[in-house]
């Protein structure tokens, strides 16, 4: 209805601006905002396509190099049913003599790892975890290896056809270990860029059978907050509040006085070399990327 009194333009007006001013929502807190202008997209830009392909192969760093554990039965392809402290002496007795790539592994660890029925918490071999990592439905097997001079080892196991398969094996220095969806995430120091760590995904490809680096970054850390400097000691004759010409001063008064108030034992090889003669144990895997 037609306000009385009112003419029939202005009151088409006045309707338009109540029903504009009621989709807009003004006044209501939480209403939508402009954003500002989108920046146009740009696509990318091939530089130098004139380059010849490479002729030689990428170095392989051995991310799909599986291997069957041996010696170890998955009855009904479970993992939840295989010891994990048995499934990495497994392979440190099936590779005695290797000291770098994804089965290099310290002498120091090894003996430890021979000796974790006996010496239960000496054990290297961390508390296991079970996840879904291949998106089959069933568990895989995770174990964390601790190693000297700060560096950790990570491995992925497999259940198949009554057996374990490793499908990921890396060391380095880790600061942890981490699960994104069916990622495995891994964070290492960055010892050469202060300030900086190094961050790599592992995912699970189905053509290589094997968990694959599908993301590897190199991620500024946020620096910590400075140390808290502790409260500043009282003084032994503290400052008296000023107070008026008219207010008496007390006598002075003492105040009260404050009372006074990465493993060890063994240097790390360079990747791929072999430890020397002199010095057994003082050879390190390396199953990282440089």
């Amino acid at each position: 209805m037609r306000p009385r009194g009112l003419p029939y333009a202005a009151a088409v007006a006045l309707s338009a601006a109540a029903a504009l001013a009621a989709l807009s929502g003004c006044g209501d807190e939480g209403g939508l905002e402009s954003a500002g202008p989108t920046p146009t997209a740009v696509g990318p830009v091939r530089l130098w396509p004139d380059l010849p392909p490479a002729t030689a192969p990428p170095l392989d760093y051995g991310e799909t190099d599986t291997q069957r554990v041996p010696g170890i039965k998955a009855p009904g392809d479970d993992v939840h049913r295989v010891d994990p402290v048995a499934v990495v002496q497994a392979e440190a007795n099936a590779h005695p003599d290797t000291y770098s790539g994804a089965d290099g592994m310290y002498e120091e660890t090894a003996r430890r790892i021979a000796r974790c029925a006996a010496e239960p918490k000496a054990c290297p071999v961390m508390r296991p975890y079970y996840r879904d990592l291949t998106g089959d439905g069933r568990d895989e097997l995770i174990v964390g290896i601790r190693m000297p001079e700060q560096q950790f080892g990570v491995r992925v196991y497999l259940a198949e056809k009554g057996g374990l398969t490793r499908i990921m094996a890396t060391v380095d220095q880790v600061i942890s270990v981490e699960m994104a969806g069916r990622d495995l995430i891994t964070r290492v120091s960055s010892a050469g860029i202060p300030g900086y760590e190094y961050r790599t995904a592992w995912s699970w490809d189905e053509q290589q059978h094997s968990m694959l680096a599908t993301r590897d970054e190199i991620v500024r850390v946020k620096p910590r907050g400075p140390a808290a400097s502790p409260p500043p000691e009282p003084s032994a004759e503290p400052t008296p509040a000023p107070r008026s010409s008219a207010e008496p001063t007390p006598a002075p008064t003492s105040a009260p006085i404050s009372e006074g108030a990465r493993g060890s034992g063994a240097t790390r090889a360079t990747p791929g070399s072999s430890p020397s003669a002199s010095s057994p144990s003082a050879s390190s895997p390396s199953g990282g990327r440089p």
